[in-house]
């Protein structure tokens, strides 16, 4: 995002600048935000066909945002619909051992935008980790900072031994690898369930494959193989 800012404020009469999650400047949360929509709206269009009724719960993912804020955004006036962000644990709680820039961020301004971030003392950006990349961002995309103010959206987190071994749960119940920023929600979404009734239903938004993770999962649970 660094380069790509710098690139587009430098060469403005020639350059598009495109993001794909719900971070920087405005209009680009929102734009990204109403394309990316379409998940929520299939998701609980789907589900009232199926059911009847609308979810009890929907859970999602978190690092700069873009499919949660998709996902949830239809079900944002659905008062019964309980919205669940999953940010990355990581492998601890110190700086620079997780993501959850939710959790532990303070406001500030990063990237063109004011929103939560992950900063030390002096107002400079952490070091952050997450097994997945996807969720590996020192900030999170202003309207989930807000949604969380405002109490409609739940945010946590799961490690990255939990994300890891929800993966090889979904891929071995269902055959569907999960990327390791979905395997997130998934781990969450078990955590979750275990609470509810069997009438009770959830929505996991499954925002991606696996097969582009399979490296790094090897190089994690066999090193040095």
């Amino acid at each position: 995002i660094n380069q790509a800012i710098r690139d587009w404020v430098t060469n403005v009469r020639n350059t598009f600048y495109c993001i794909g999650s719900v971070v920087g400047p405005h209009p680009y949360p929102m734009m990204v935000r109403d394309f990316q929509s379409v998940i929520g709206q299939e998701a609980r269009r789907q589900h009232l066909e199926r059911t009847g009724r609308l979810p009890d719960a929907v859970v999602a993912c978190v690092g700069g945002g873009s499919n949660a804020m998709g996902m949830f955004y239809p079900f944002l006036d659905d008062e019964t619909v309980r919205l669940y962000g999953v940010e990355a644990g990581g492998r601890g709680e110190q700086p620079g051992e997780h993501a959850a820039t939710l959790e532990r961020g303070k406001p500030g301004i990063l990237h063109g935008m004011s929103t939560l971030i992950l900063q030390d003392g002096e107002g400079q950006i952490s070091e952050v980790h997450s097994i997945s990349a996807g969720l590996d961002y020192p900030g999170v995309g202003p309207e989930h900072a807000l949604l969380q103010q405002l109490g409609r959206v739940t945010y946590t987190s799961v490690t990255d031994e939990e994300a890891l071994e929800a993966m090889a749960l979904l891929s071995r119940t269902e055959g569907i690898i999960p990327a390791l920023e979905t395997a997130h929600a998934v781990a969450y979404a078990v955590q979750l369930a275990a609470e509810m009734t069997p009438e009770q239903s959830l929505i996991i938004c499954l925002s991606g494959r696996g097969d582009k993770d399979m490296e790094t999962v090897m190089a994690t649970l066999h090193p040095g193989k």
